[in-house]
């Protein structure tokens, strides 16, 4: 019995020993991408809107088409009507787009006038690392909407991330 035990102990030992540490070579890389970045080009312009006795709408699309409901748009005097439009340069990387979910216009005159700009819609005319990107929205007026200049000097953000 007592050869048995040794033998178990020896055995136990040998293992123990035998192996109590290990390495391997690990390499390491980092590829550096340029940042993405966004210039915007032109402002997000609805033109000329004529007011009605009930409340509407003007949805512009990103290809500068415009239809009003409940409201009339001048054709004989437009006014200034563009898309937002930006470059995104994003070096062949996809991005996301993120946009308000609405925005307020004021009367120049009279700031208690608003104007809300919601249901943001973009088109983007991909390229290799630049893309132009449309913004088009949907301009809701109140009923009997007082007339005048509206803006809002702060902007919207549109940002773009990496996906």
């Amino acid at each position: 019995m007592k050869n048995y035990i040794f033998i178990l102990l020896s055995l136990i030992g040998f293992s123990l020993s035998a192996q109590n540490s290990a390495s391997a070579i690990v390499n390491s890389r980092a590829t550096v991408i340029d940042p993405i970045k966004i210039d915007k080009t032109v402002d997000l312009d609805f033109g000329n809107i004529i007011s009605a006795y009930n409340p509407g709408r003007v949805v512009l699309s990103p290809d500068g088409s415009r239809v009003a409901y409940g409201v009339q748009i001048s054709n004989s005097i437009p006014g200034t009507v563009n898309p937002a439009e930006a470059v995104v340069t994003h070096g062949n990387n996809n991005y996301s787009i993120t946009l308000p979910e609405q925005f307020t216009l004021y009367n120049q005159e009279n700031p208690n006038q608003i104007l809300t700009i919601d249901q943001f819609t973009v088109a983007p005319q991909q390229g290799s690392v630049t893309d132009i990107i449309k913004i088009g929205g949907t301009l809701n007026l109140e009923a009997n909407q007082t007339s005048g200049f509206y803006t809002n000097s702060s902007g919207f953000n549109v940002t773009v991330s990496y996906n």
